[in-house]
């Protein structure tokens, strides 16, 4: 099938004493060839299947990896083994200029093998004659060095409408944007800058006028690209937003133009004589929906040969010029999209992905402190016109514990009238209240915690422990490794909040040979009513802030 016209299929019919021809054999082996590259045309598309990766391998040499392609007429392209090349040495590479991005091509490939002697001719033509035994169907590499136009793909007139802006030799600007578009959306325009890597640093800056369309960037109907200077690429893109009016059944515009561009390459301003614009039908069905309408409708002549004479593009590969020779600086393998997905593994794909595309929005979010005790806030703004959604979180500050908190120590002296070798409280009793002592907390509740510290000799060896303080009853310790020397006793604390002070009771369980006992306390101030809580993770600050957005 050297051409992409379709006729009518016909097949051998065989019955006993046919006289089989060349004819027959011929329209043997096309019926299947033409009825298989059909079906692959229509059904899968065109593009690289596996393999077929492009790899620099020094400074002017590549391989092409093995691989499987299908054309834009439906034939199989194999690449059975990789190939190494000098990219002078293929097809449509020129030496006149080496500052470029050049474009290498897989074509199908018939060629002609095992010639034998051809009995038949001799006969006929009197002088000996060879045929090739074999067609062997193989591939040819090539090279472009004129970028495609994006039209020339086969879904991009459907999807999309691309202008464009400027193109020379080394530079080419153009601006894409749907095709179709619904009420209310908002859609992205694709501004994209390609060039060669020794292109001085490329800009520009316009005012689109526009039809249709609503404004949403900060800087309104303006748009400016600046080349980064510390990256050497040769595409770039810039996208911008604009909300599709309500108005159905209408063209959308969105102008640029000529007299309102600057067009700078380096230093050097490029003139621009010419208006471009775009065209968006405004639609209420879904755009989907109408892009396969467009897709279904197309007849047999713009599905079997649209593209006929397209091949497929393995790689864009920029050149940089050294003195009079040249270098592969990079390599984009495929830079076009040209690749046949696996059917089940696209479905896979679409499952995992359904529930989380159904519904797909923007958010911004910012958190600030509130005052301690306050309650926490949650508002949140919708901006239809960008589909987005504005979270500020408000967090109460968390109460500083350390103001809330005292400590302090007494020490008691024992009595020391001996009785049966024992020491006691003064004068025998087994009771001690100490002095009134000022927590400086302020008037108030507070909650007082009393312990008995136990201090290390200072004789005592290193490592053999240091402080401790026992709260409760010590005798829990008794019999193990932590028993303390200190007495059993228990404590009773007595609170004033209106002077802001507290005493200490204590009750000897039994004797001890202590001269002295030290007793450490903490008061814990009790919070004001209504900060009682103290927020000390967002987390909770949601749930609650949260919950009060919703009652209101």
């Amino acid at each position: 099938m050297k051409k992409a016209r379709m006729f009518p299929f016909e097949r051998n019919r065989y019955f006993y004493g046919k006289l089989l021809t060349v004819r027959d054999f011929e329209s043997e082996q096309k019926y299947f060839n033409d009825k298989r590259r059909l079906l692959n045309r229509l059904l899968f598309g065109s593009g690289v299947v596996a393999g077929m990766q492009v790899v620099p391998v020094d400074d002017k040499t590549i391989t092409v990896e093995m691989g499987v392609a299908i054309d834009y007429l439906g034939r199989e392209i194999v690449v059975p083994a990789p190939v190494t090349l000098k990219l002078s040495m293929i097809d449509g590479f020129t030496n006149n200029e080496y500052k470029k991005n050049v474009y290498l091509y897989v074509a199908y490939d018939e060629k002609g093998r095992e010639p034998v002697h051809a009995v038949g001719n001799s006969s006929v033509r009197g002088e000996e004659t060879s045929e090739y035994n074999r067609f062997l169907e193989s591939y040819r590499l090539y090279v472009k060095e004129e970028a495609p136009s994006p039209l020339s793909f086969e879904h991009s007139g459907l999807m999309e409408d691309i202008v464009t802006i400027y193109q020379d030799n080394d530079v080419r600007v153009t601006q894409r944007m749907p095709k179709y578009a619904n009420p209310g959306d908002v859609v992205d325009v694709t501004l994209v800058v390609e060039k060669t890597l020794q292109t001085p640093r490329v800009s520009i800056a316009f005012e689109y006028a526009a039809d249709g369309f609503d404004a949403l960037d900060q800087e309104g109907n303006q748009v400016r690209f600046l080349e980064p200077g510390d990256k050497q690429d040769t595409e770039y893109r810039l996208s911008y937003s604009v909300k599709v009016q309500d108005r159905p059944g209408t063209i959308g515009k969105l102008v640029l133009n000529s007299g309102a561009t600057e067009l700078f390459i380096g230093d050097n301003r490029i003139p621009l004589d010419h208006t471009v614009s775009h065209s968006v039908e405004i639609i209420e069905q879904p755009v989907a929906e109408r892009i396969l309408k467009d897709w279904y409708e197309r007849s047999l002549d713009q599905a079997a040969e649209g593209y006929a004479d397209r091949n497929v593009c393995l790689a864009k590969i920029g050149l940089l010029q050294l003195g009079p020779t040249y270098m592969i600086e990079q390599v984009e393998r495929v830079p076009y999209g040209e690749y046949i997905p696996n059917a089940s593994l696209m479905h896979k794909i679409a499952h995992n992905n359904r529930a989380s595309s159904l519904h797909r929005f923007y958010a911004e979010s910012q958190a600030y402190e509130l005052e301690f005790g306050s309650k926490p806030t949650l508002d949140v703004v919708y901006h239809p016109e960008r589909n987005a959604f504005d979270f500020k979180l408000g967090i109460p500050k968390p109460q500083a514990i350390n103001d809330e908190i005292a400590t302090g120590t007494i020490d008691v002296t024992m009595d020391t009238q001996e009785r049966s070798g024992m020491r006691f409280f003064s004068r025998g009793k087994r009771n001690y209240v100490s002095e009134e002592i000022v927590h400086g907390l302020g008037a108030g509740q507070v909650t007082v915690v009393v312990g008995l510290e136990e201090i290390p000799d200072a004789n005592a060896p290193v490592g053999s422990g240091g402080a401790k303080v026992y709260f409760g009853s010590a005798d829990v310790f008794k019999d193990t490794e932590y028993e303390a020397v200190l007495p059993n006793i228990t404590f009773g604390t007595l609170i004033y909040p209106d002077k802001g002070s507290f005493r200490i009771g204590m009750k000897l369980a039994g004797a001890t040979e202590a001269t002295s006992l030290r007793v450490r306390w903490w008061a814990f101030k009790k919070l004001a009513d209504g900060g009682n809580v103290i927020v000390s993770n967002v987390e909770t600050a949601i749930n609650e802030a949260a919950a009060g957005t919703e009652n209101n």
